[in-house]
């Protein structure tokens, strides 16, 4: 737990840890982060869902805790709302750390409080938000950053200082997913689509527990997640899908098994 007064804004800290489900929640086979609580949900909650399903050990981690924002009585209602998310997604474990929201920046401190989280976590493949949401929050962009630096620093040797004794780990894997609600196509140059069919209900019932992001006015948004999913999903013969992109090129030795599972 963190404890104390945030010096950026003068709010209390929040707990690093706002849900686990496991004692010892590491390590994981994945982990997600998102700049606020909810863009997780949005952008990859089915795959999460259906990983969970599948019995892989699945983790979130918020770079914020979304405060303040228009709809919510305070930090305590977003941390009550991502705790029943993660419940729902079946997550083994959720941190949101106590970096600014509104003024959340590709930072050495926020790379090293995200780099923290993949050494104790030790997942084997990271999630991260894979571009910009241009007229809507710019800490989606300053995520990425820092999802990127923060996998990176996560397996350098000779800087224990900065770790607190947390040992090197080297992630596997890491993939882009995309708050891309506004665009006709996620705006990457080559994805996968991940087959949410049977989960779909699920993802969107962990976005229902953010009352406060989504109230009975906007309810109209459930549409357009429902739609969103259904056209990706579509496109690769689903019937409801979400798009991961792919920063590095990937390559196979067994074509046939790529191809054909």
């Amino acid at each position: 737990m963190i404890e104390g007064r945030n010096e950026n804004d003068g709010r209390e800290t929040l707990p690093e840890v706002v849900y686990s489900r496991d004692v010892d929640a590491g390590p994981l086979d994945v982990v997600a982060v998102g700049a606020h609580p909810d863009d997780v949900e949005i952008a990859c909650g089915g795959t999460l869902a259906k990983l969970a399903k599948q019995g892989y050990r699945v983790g979130i981690v918020d770079l914020t805790d979304g405060e303040p924002t228009p709809g919510s009585r305070g930090p305590e209602q977003r941390l009550y709302e991502a705790r029943r998310a993660a419940e729902v997604l079946q997550a083994v474990v959720r941190v949101v750390l106590p970096l600014p929201n509104r003024r959340l920046f590709d930072s050495f401190e926020s790379r090293v409080a995200l780099a923290t989280q993949f050494r104790r976590y030790r997942p084997r493949l990271v999630i991260g938000l894979g571009a910009g949401t241009p007229m809507a929050s710019p800490d989606h962009e300053q995520a990425q950053r820092i999802t990127e630096a923060a996998v990176f620093y996560s397996r350098l040797t000779k800087w224990d200082d900065y770790f607190t004794g947390l040992p090197v780990h080297a992630i596997g894997a890491y993939l882009h997913c995309y708050l891309s609600l506004r665009q006709l196509a996620p705006p990457t140059s080559g994805g996968i689509v991940v087959d949410i069919s049977d989960v779909i209900e699920t993802k969107l019932e962990a976005i229902r527990c953010y009352a406060s992001q989504f109230p009975p006015e906007k309810a109209h948004y459930f549409d357009r997640f429902r739609a969103y999913a259904q056209q990706q999903g579509m496109a690769a013969g689903f019937a409801a899908g979400e798009v991961l992109g792919q920063p590095n090129t990937w390559g196979t030795r067994d074509l046939m098994k790529l191809v054909f599972g």
